[in-house]
């Protein structure tokens, strides 16, 4: 077993242990939200599997939220926010996709705000579901290094969709069963 840096008390194999945790949520939410991210770059929009896989999500955690063993007080707030996800499915449940009017707008931007708030917030309730004391003993720094990681994250993923025909082609799209976005490069083609 090595030595203690100076003052540390915790053992560096238990410290380590303590880590681990930080570095699966971290990866966690960061595949959780490229893609989202990578598709709203090269297609200029969220697919509905997406919003609805976050819709599933929330609602389990909504409820387990409303039963879990808190003051009544703390589990509203977090209530609240994941119902995000389930309000954008309401109101495009109501309205449709006919109308290009404002209001048809500020749907877009709500399920683009219900994704990239609703998804990681759910992502962390279903973290402190898993990890009771995981954001209690975790200090602010470190909170905020999951923060940035994956806000870094998502912003390269949406240059990346945006310049997608730089490094992919449309043969890389129809081959994983995607739809070929705006703008995607052909395949070379072969010479004889």
């Amino acid at each position: 077993m090595s030595a203690d840096p100076p003052g540390e008390g915790v053992p560096a194999v238990d410290r380590r242990r303590r880590d681990i945790p930080v570095g699966v949520v971290m990866v966690g939410m960061a595949i959780a939200t490229w893609w989202p991210a990578f598709t709203l770059g090269a297609w200029g929009e969220i697919f509905f599997d997406q919003l609805l896989a976050l819709w599933a999500a929330s609602i389990a955690a909504f409820v387990f939220v409303l039963v879990e063993r808190r003051p009544v007080r703390a589990r509203l707030a977090r209530a609240f926010a994941l119902l995000l996800p389930s309000l954008w499915v309401v109101v495009m449940f109501f309205l449709g996709d006919e109308t290009d009017d404002v209001f048809v707008v500020l749907v877009q931007l709500s399920a683009l705000l219900a994704v990239f708030i609703g998804m990681p917030f759910t992502i962390w309730v279903l973290v402190r579901i898993i990890w009771p004391d995981f954001g209690t003993e975790m200090p602010g720094r470190t909170k905020w290094l999951i923060v940035l990681v994956v806000i870094g994250v998502a912003v390269a993923s949406f240059v990346l969709g945006l310049n997608q025909s730089r490094f992919l082609t449309c043969d890389d799209f129809a081959i994983s069963g995607n739809s070929l976005p705006p703008g995607c490069r052909p395949a070379p083609t072969a010479t004889p």
